[in-house]
């Protein structure tokens, strides 16, 4: 069972996508798993005052407010959760670290590579003066698909890594009048697909290689200049009830580039917001000289795994990654019953927990994360200059869970005891639709988080 002394406080800033997927997993992570530490969600934070209170009258938060200083300053306060666009996110995790709060930031981390290394400093410092955990949300890290991946390669069952080939496809803004949002303005969101979607593709291929990006050469574009100003709130978009009360496009809409990484693979990636069709296509592929891994979010529960030394049997074999001996997987249903996305939040909030017990590393660090900052700007840098191969600007960077790592697979799979695992959380409040004119004004960082 979780233990209950000593509960981690949580305060969670952001009451629009995120803000619901982390709430969903702060509340269901302690049915599931065993956990070193219970927890309290104790404070929600939000834009508006009215938002918020509804948002936390749903979501079952006791307390609600709208200055995230609240939370920060508020000694009974362990954990800031910080679920916001990303111009706010070095504020407010700085001044979270400095107040000795452990924190839980939103990729990507920051809109800069100077304020991603200022918040890695604050975190080296805070964990060193009072323990201080620090962690950014690449939540695709959690997939059980992705994380077996990753320990095939870490066994060598790939061999010598040749080839990375990554894409993120997405199709919200293919219709030119959809509606403007705040992911759509450099100054709030930093970049635009490069940003909310490659950057979960640069930290997979790192992770999952155990190597490091080192130049790139890239290409941009944004395909449509200005958008309709946005009356109501649907989805990641919304609706545009006058289409000739537009405002300008300041981000990028697609991005591809070539990359080379420290051990020797060159990698391929590819981003876009406008790849009609394609909902959430998050795919990777990494080739080895002794075999290969396949894998594509929209068949999240599957791993492709080729064996080169298989001479007969050739081909891909596919791989039902909900056995109980793979990772997470173990603690949710029987085989072959699969997971969902809001189950990557849940291994994130688990994982969390378990470093600031001691028990793990801190995985993504926000020392991760600023490598995956500094690509993105290698990235931009080359595409505003004729796509040279610009080099990653050079970094003390050390994957912070390197391949030798290995999760303890037992850990990740532990069952509660039978009536934990057959309590039912209230479907109605998480899944009832938010108003759209309000909880979701200020969607917080990312989709696919």
């Amino acid at each position: 069972m979780t233990t209950t002394t000593s509960p981690l406080r949580i305060a969670l800033i952001g009451t629009g996508f995120m803000g619901r997927m982390h709430t969903q997993a702060w509340r269901t992570a302690p049915h599931f798993f065993d956990l070193p530490r219970a927890l309290q969600r104790a404070l929600l934070i939000g834009h508006r005052a009215d938002a918020t209170a509804e948002a936390a009258a749903r979501w079952e938060w006791p307390e609600h407010g709208v200055d995230w200083r609240e939370a920060v300053e508020r000694d009974d306060i362990d954990v800031i959760d910080i679920c916001t666009p990303g111009d706010t996110h070095a504020e407010i995790a700085l001044a979270a670290l400095a107040a000795g709060k452990h924190v839980l930031c939103e990729k990507p981390l920051a809109n800069s590579v100077a304020e991603a290394q200022e918040m890695t400093d604050a975190a080296a410092a805070a964990s060193v003066r009072s323990g201080v955990v620090a962690m950014c949300g690449f939540s695709y890290r959690r997939t059980p698909a992705l994380t077996l991946a990753r320990r095939l390669i870490a066994e060598g069952r790939i061999g010598e890594i040749r080839h990375v080939r990554a894409q993120y496809l997405q199709d919200w803004l293919s219709d030119p009048d959809s509606p403007h949002t705040w992911r759509l303005d450099r100054d709030r969101a930093g970049s635009g697909a490069l940003g909310d979607i490659g950057a979960h593709s640069v930290d997979t291929a790192q992770w999952l290689a155990g190597q490091a990006i080192t130049a790139v050469s890239a290409t941009m574009r944004t395909f449509v200049a200005s958008r309709p100003r946005r009356s109501s709130v649907e989805g990641l978009g919304g609706v545009a009830a006058d289409t000739t009360d537009r405002l300008p496009v300041t981000v990028d809409d697609a991005a591809a580039f070539t990359a080379h990484f420290d051990g020797g693979a060159l990698g391929v990636f590819e981003a876009t917001r406008m790849a009609t069709g394609r909902r959430n296509a998050n795919r990777i592929e990494i080739n080895g000289d002794r075999g290969a891994i396949a894998f594509d979010f929209e068949r999240m529960n599957e791993l492709e795994v080729y064996d080169a030394a298989a001479d007969v049997a050739q081909g891909f074999r596919r791989v039902q990654v909900t056995e109980a001996q793979h990772p997470y997987a173990g603690a949710w249903w029987p085989a072959g019953h699969g997971l969902g996305y809001e189950h990557l939040f849940v291994h994130q909030a688990v994982d969390f927990v378990r470093a600031v017990a001691g028990e793990i590393p801190v995985s993504p660090s926000f020392a991760d994360a600023t490598q995956v900052q500094r690509v993105l700007a290698a990235v931009e840098q080359s595409a505003a200059h004729d796509s040279i191969l610009t080099p990653v600007a050079a970094t003390a960077f050390r994957l912070a869970s390197s391949l030798n790592e290995r999760d303890d697979a037992s850990s990740l799979n532990e069952r509660d005891d039978a009536s934990s695992l057959n309590e039912r959380d209230d479907a109605s409040s998480l899944n009832e639709r938010d108003d759209a004119s309000s909880l979701n004004e200020r969607d917080e960082e990312g989709i696919p988080a």
